[in-house]
């Protein structure tokens, strides 16, 4: 369904080639939302997500339960000189625990006597355990647990992603309004050149104006053309950068029509499309964000990585016990006289390897909790650096606005003057450049207070709805 609204939403009336194309709105927060739900970049941030869960898939396939058969045979010149078949099923445990059945059956002329079962074979069913190093924590333990780790710091990195890109969208409709509306204040003010001429030319006819005001008035007018035509081309530019962000579900870019414009009342609602109205520093919690929970999550993830470190460091003992019966079917078959066990045991002299992991397992744990400390520091001041930014934002523009008021004033005071005569088309021309300038100025305001808003969302990972 939001395909087709979008759609309709920015080719209505691209077809319309005899009829005038009608104006539409496009607020922030419909932008915004077409980018969450349709850019290419943002589906590949949730792909971030699809591969964590991937490996944490794989993680588990390390207790999988296994089937083995192992079947090996030999004869040669009509003699057998042997026949072997070997089955088995494991099932690796959490800890370093495995259980596992086993059935053999081997014959032949030239059998190993130590593989000399039963006729009908010989059936074991016993446990495997790693006594020391492997018990608490192995390999496949620390894998699984890193792997949930990894999921949930993909969680929190995919919302970075998002934001990030969000955050880059947010600034071209703000480079997109801020043309807008400076092509809006030339257009206006080029009707106003357009009725100084004629009215000077119209006067100068009548003799009314000397012919140097008729050129004054001329070169204004193709001044404000110019500006005029800097300010479309400019606008021109600003709406192909949207179009960047524009895209259909079908992955399919779209072009923004002519008639689209921006919306000019993006201030009242900027807050509200960001989710930052209730926002202040006594509020933020640091360590609900997504950038430190991600760093928490590494943290715990290389905390895993030095106990597994640690462990290896402890000698290698290795035990199995199987219980031996020909008929498992019987009752109490199975008995401590008949068995199969065994032990390994391993210890290097110098443990150089492992306690070179250990220690660099220790350096990249100490280096991520260093880079948390620092981060949160980053955050906070970053934050509130933008929290004074835009207090000082409102106070300018307050100044700006006065500015504004006072210089139109002064315009339409100087344009009842000259038209009775007691002024001159320059001190006109003068007083509408320092409007227009001022005007100007207000917009660039406007666009930097914008942007820091955007800058705050990006900053404090806020998140929005579509």
């Amino acid at each position: 369904m939001k395909k087709y609204i979008l759609i309709l939403f920015l080719l209505l009336f691209s077809k319309l080639s005899s009829q005038e194309k009608i104006e539409s709105v496009m607020t922030l927060s419909e932008y915004l939302g077409y980018v969450k739900a349709y850019h290419p970049i943002v589906k590949q941030a949730n792909l971030v997500i699809n591969t964590s869960e991937a490996k944490l898939l794989q993680a588990r396939g390390a207790f999988d339960p296994k089937i083995e058969v192992d079947f090996d045979k030999k004869e040669f010149k009509e003699n057998e000189y042997y026949n072997q078949l070997n089955g088995a099923f494991k099932i690796p445990t959490y800890y370093g625990l495995e259980f596992k059945a086993n059935f053999e059956n081997n014959d032949g002329v030239f059998l190993n006597p130590e593989a000399t079962v039963p006729t009908d074979g010989l059936y074991a069913a016993g446990v495997s355990a790693s006594l020391l190093k492997g018990f608490l924590i192995n390999q496949r333990m620390a894998s699984l647990k890193q792997a949930k780790f990894f999921l949930n710091q993909a969680k929190e990195d995919q919302q970075i992603l998002v934001n990030e890109i969000l955050y880059n969208a947010s600034l071209t409709y703000f480079n997109w309004l801020q043309t807008y509306n400076e092509k809006v204040v030339y257009q206006d003010f080029l009707g106003n050149a357009e009725i100084r001429f004629n009215g000077t030319k119209r006067a100068f006819i009548e003799g009314d104006k000397p012919a140097i005001d008729t050129i004054e008035a001329s070169i204004t007018l193709n001044e404000r053309k110019l500006y005029l035509e800097k300010a479309r081309i400019q606008l021109v530019k600003s709406s192909l950068e949207i179009s960047n962000f524009l895209w259909l579900n079908d992955n399919t870019p779209v072009e923004l029509q002519d008639h689209i414009i921006p919306d000019v009342q993006t201030l009242n609602s900027i807050d509200i499309t960001f989710n930052i109205a209730l926002f202040n520093n006594a509020d933020f919690d640091i360590t609900n964000h997504p950038k430190i929970k991600s760093l928490e999550y590494k943290i715990q993830s290389l905390n895993i990585d030095r106990k597994l470190k640690m462990n290896n460091l402890l000698p290698q003992l290795d035990v199995q016990y199987n219980f031996l019966t020909q008929t498992p079917r019987t009752s109490n078959s199975l008995n401590v006289d008949n068995y199969k066990a065994g032990i390994n045991f391993k210890l290097p002299l110098f443990l150089r390897k492992e306690r070179g992991d250990f220690k660099l397992a220790k350096i990249k744990l100490q280096d991520a909790t260093y880079e948390n400390e620092a981060t949160k520091v980053t955050i906070k001041n970053k934050v509130d650096a933008l929290q004074q930014e835009l207090s000082s934002f409102v106070i300018q523009s307050n100044f700006l606005t006065n500015i504004v008021r006072d210089y139109n004033t002064l315009l339409k005071a100087e344009e009842r003057k000259f038209f009775l005569g007691e002024s001159s088309l320059f001190l006109v021309n003068y007083r509408e450049a320092k409007l227009i300038e001022t005007k100007l100025k207000a917009i660039v305001l406007e666009n930097s207070f914008f942007k820091s808003k955007a800058d705050l969302f990006k900053v404090a990972v806020i998140s929005i709805s579509e």
